[in-house]
């Protein structure tokens, strides 16, 4: 039978101590990932990366979900009772964390990856943002050299979803060599740099999801009502 992870050296992967980052009466549950990669070849190196980047989560004992983006309209182009919408905006509230992980097109990251994040909108959605007060952790696919284009771009755009974006990230060159047929990640640096990051993200989800919501808690907020707020951020033209 073939190990779950059979890259990872047993001795050295340790478990997670919650008791060391969550306080007395905050969640226990496992922490809820939701997964979205950017793009839709038959074989997408950016949803291989996501694959087994949920492996290795699952691992560390959390609740993983991949987002599927093949069927979701472009912004505008669709109404926002779209299934696929819908179905995005709900693994977004359930989560507690989110994984990016994108090809480098064009020097930044893929259309598919930014429609995804373009339906998740800063105005409430039954008063709650999909995204406000969220850990994130970013990945990205190169063709060929080493590059942080996508990877820095989606970093700023972490920041004006209001997530909590954790230091650490990956970047994969020349990721046509390091996948196997199966898809499964090849023993490599990159595998390892992978590995820290989603031990990293765990750590940061469950430092700080028993507190999001005072951590993101706003003056310029509080004094603005819900009203006048989703009429400012919905705006049809600036």
């Amino acid at each position: 039978m073939k190990t779950v992870l059979p890259n990872i050296v047993a001795e050295h992967f340790h478990a997670i101590q919650t008791d060391k980052l969550a306080l007395s009466g905050e969640p226990t549950h496992p922490p809820r990932i939701l997964m979205l990669y950017g793009s839709l070849r038959e074989r997408s190196y950016s949803r291989l990366m996501t694959e087994e980047a949920s492996r290795v989560l699952r691992q560390f004992g959390a609740e993983v979900k991949i987002y599927d983006p093949s069927g979701l309209p472009l912004v505008d182009d669709a109404s926002e009772s779209h299934q696929k919408v819908q179905e995005l905006r709900e693994l977004s509230l359930w989560s507690e964390g989110h994984v990016w992980c994108s090809p480098e097109r064009h020097g930044a990251m893929t259309g598919v990856l930014k429609t995804q994040i373009d339906w998740l909108p800063l105005a409430p959605i039954g008063g709650v943002r999909p995204t406000q007060g969220r850990t994130l952790a970013l990945m990205q696919v190169c063709g060929g050299s080493q590059s942080f284009n996508a990877v820095n771009q989606m970093r700023i755009l972490g920041r004006w979803m209001r997530m909590i974006t954790i230091p650490n990230q990956s970047s994969v060159s020349k990721a046509f060599l390091e996948f196997e047929d199966d898809g499964s990640m090849k023993p490599s640096p990159f595998y390892n740099r992978m590995v820290d990051v989603m031990e990293e993200l765990v750590k940061f989800t469950l430092l700080t999801r028993g507190r999001a919501s005072y951590l993101v808690d706003r003056y310029s907020e509080r004094i603005e009502s819900a009203e006048v707020l989703s009429k400012r951020v919905n705006q049809k033209s600036m």
